[in-house]
């Protein structure tokens, strides 16, 4: 069996790819022009940074996924149980819990919880694993710009610092917090306008 050469037949105007490139700066400029000199602006969906009437939090999607945060119970302590279903799951493999007896209680609860947002993929897996609502990253903030690697490194404390109560019953009763629609919330009634 032998090979078989095909030789290709370019035209220079084909092998200079001038017209690929005025078509791909043509395409840019319309799409310029249309979002920036229309009426309404057009499909623009960009928050315009240090104008105080613009709330950043009204703008993001309903699924965003931003950093991070341990959610307590009633009684202040954390709702984690220590499954290790979230670090098992982590592709990054970023979460590192070391777990602890509670003496008074037959759940586990972690004696350290370290999340290394600069390995974070931002996947959202650690979230669906929790069977009990103890981490969750609706916080909607993005990860601040840190000058050492130390301080994005997130441990126990900083996470519940920026976490709530649960809304979730102890034992998987109750509303599921992430059942919520976006067209119900009014946070997100912009987001449908643009098709997103």
């Amino acid at each position: 069996m032998g090979v078989k050469n095909v030789s290709l037949q370019r035209t220079a105007r084909d092998q200079i790819f001038l017209p690929a490139i005025l078509e791909g700066l043509l395409t840019s400029a319309r799409h310029f022009f249309k979002n920036t000199m229309t009426k309404g602006m057009g499909d623009v969906d960009t928050i315009r940074y240090g104008e105080p009437d613009v709330d950043p939090k009204t703008y993001y999607p309903a699924r965003y996924r931003g950093v991070h945060r341990l959610m307590f119970r009633e009684d202040g302590s954390v709702r984690c149980v220590a499954c290790m279903c979230c670090s098992t799951v982590c592709p990054a493999k970023c979460i590192y819990i070391v777990a602890e007896d509670r003496k008074d209680d037959a759940e586990k609860a972690p004696e350290s919880f370290v999340i290394d947002e600069l390995k974070c993929v931002v996947c959202g897996l650690c979230v669906e694993a929790c069977p009990c609502d103890a981490i969750r990253m609706d916080s909607r903030q993005h990860m601040t710009p840190t000058e050492t690697r130390e301080a994005a490194v997130l441990r126990k404390v900083d996470l519940m610092s920026r976490g709530g109560p649960s809304v979730a019953v102890q034992g998987g009763l109750g509303a599921d917090y992430r059942a919520v629609e976006p067209a119900a919330d009014p946070r997100f009634a912009d987001s449908r306008s643009h098709g997103t």
